[in-house]
């Protein structure tokens, strides 16, 4: 096939005026540093080392993530994409759309907060709504060209005056080092260009997923006005299979903002006390998250006080803790992209209560074997079998569960008590890279949460001294090649560490 199609020429030149765009894929290398000068003193709603040398060094597009991170990461993409074709199908090109995510409204102009669809923002950087990042490659599998084009809007002097300033074209390409940027509205005509040159391809779109409806419109009617020439894949998988391993780089940023998150728990325990209101013990770990370094909270927190906690995800948060009561805080940051998610459970007042302590150790007892486990590499799927076997016999020594439960059935009691998994992978969602099954052998560089617990509603059939009792311990947990490394220890855990909070504070 004629290369020049690989660098739009030809036909789409005459159709589209792709001169400024045929420079730019000439240049291989771009010095990032040299935005241009006239940048320097311009605040995006992006940071860039020049606007925000606090938060960013140079050729950094993100906290620690440079540009060269973010080429490698688009270059293994194409490579795992190529892989996963059959040799039958060596010649065919591949297109890989990755749309960002998308404003959404909770009144009339009035947004939520914005947040970054992760795929995308693993493989470029790019903070902005409504863009979409398209790699594209030549058919030849020993040696593909491979360029990306980073596709924004338009911006106008109304949202310039309402949004703040935004990257043009060209200082998109020379901060994220993308080979070329275009506007959104020309997304259409690329992708019809694109299909004159290349008749027999692989598409690589979310098809299940849609972050950006307009990108999702436009992606619909191409594929389905050209279903006869093309292989439709997700790439979902092969994202999240690079995601789910962290780099050196990844790593340090999760041991950042569970860090942010573990000393920011443990200021919240020292600031609790008897009929303080749930949604102040939100408010003080927000506020002690942000002054660490988070950019907002992972997730909507829950504190639950007594058994308001046995709801799993609890997140009114709006009651009395009484004294002599437990709460239970399972919260998390973000910090430049990447989230934490950790639990506590601690007394309101400072000190257990004989049958709490009996329960809470206990839970922690199975929580510190499990982290244990992790030693061995096993699936989280097999970690949760065994928390819920060792859960079960835990509790039956406190009579929870009852004596005439014989041993086959503990694992099934004990997952009463703790309904939900033991485990998730962690990194840039909080339940993250969800295509990764659960059932495969942990690896280094992988992230995982240990979290067993477990939730006695006051109407329970128990003996009465337990009832009401909730809790929940959780760590994030970074495999390692010769075993694990606890990311949230800076938050204590077992009962002495935690009243002593209070008698020091």
């Amino acid at each position: 096939m004629n290369s020049l199609c690989y660098s739009l020429t030809g036909s789409i030149l005459r159709s589209w005026n792709f001169k400024k765009i045929l420079n730019k894929f000439s240049q291989r290398q771009w010095n990032f540093r040299n935005i241009s000068a006239s940048s320097k003193h311009i605040l995006y709603s992006q940071p860039t080392a020049s606007s925000h040398p606090h938060l960013l060094k140079n050729n950094e597009i993100t906290h620690g993530i440079t540009s060269d991170v973010y080429n490698r990461r688009r270059r293994r993409m194409v490579e795992i994409v190529h892989k996963k074709l059959s040799v039958t199908q060596d010649c065919f090109s591949h297109l890989i759309v990755i749309p960002s995510a998308t404003i959404v409204n909770m009144t009339e102009k009035i947004p939520y907060f914005f947040r970054q669809n992760s795929d995308f923002f693993y493989v470029c950087g790019y903070k902005e709504p409504n863009s979409v990042l398209i790699i594209y490659t030549s058919p030849d599998p020993s040696n593909p060209i491979v360029k990306t084009v980073l596709f924004i809007p338009k911006q106008s002097p109304h949202s310039a005056k309402w949004e703040g300033q935004k990257m043009d074209l060209d200082t998109v390409v020379k901060f994220l080092g993308v080979d070329t940027a275009l506007y959104t509205n020309d997304l259409e005509k690329f992708l019809s260009s694109f299909i004159k040159c290349n008749n027999r391809c692989a598409i690589w779109y979310d098809y299940l997923s849609t972050p950006f409806p307009l990108v999702h419109n436009t992606m619909r009617d191409f594929i389905t006005a050209n279903s006869m020439n093309i292989m439709l894949e997700s790439p979902k998988s092969t994202l999240h299979q690079m995601r789910v391993i962290k780099s050196e780089d990844e790593a340090d940023l999760m041991r950042k903002t569970c860090k942010i998150a573990a000393l920011s728990m443990r200021e919240v325990m020292k600031f609790s006390h008897p009929m303080i209101c749930e949604s102040h013990l939100e408010a003080k770990m927000d506020f002690e998250c942000r002054l660490l370094g988070a950019d907002h909270a992972a997730f909507p927190p829950v504190v639950g006080g007594a058994d308001r906690a046995s709801v799993i995800h609890y997140i009114d948060n709006n009651q009395i803790i009484n004294d002599n009561e437990l709460v239970l805080m399972d919260a998390g940051c973000e910090y430049n992209g990447y989230a934490s998610d950790m639990a506590r459970t601690w007394p309101v007042n400072g000190k257990f209560t004989p049958p709490q302590r009996e329960v809470y150790e206990a839970v922690l007892s199975v929580q510190e074997e499990l982290i244990e486990m992790l030693v061995t590499k096993l699936p989280l799927d097999d970690l949760m079998k065994i928390m819920c076997k060792k859960l079960g016999k835990e509790f039956q020594k406190l009579n929870i569960i009852p004596e005439s439960v014989p041993e086959e059935k503990l694992a099934e009691a004990g997952f009463e008590l703790c309904p939900h998994h033991v485990s998730h992978y962690l990194g840039m969602d909080v339940h993250d890279t969800s295509v990764i099954s659960r059932g495969i052998h942990l690896q280094p560089g992988m992230v995982v949460t240990v979290e067993p617990g477990v939730y006695i509603p006051k109407n329970k059939e128990v003996p009465e001294k337990y009832k009401g009792i909730c809790i929940r311990i959780e760590d994030d947990v970074l495999i390692t090649s010769d075993g694990y490394e606890v990311l949230t220890s800076d938050c204590p855990k077992k009962v002495d560490e935690i009243e002593n909070l209070f008698t020091t504070s």
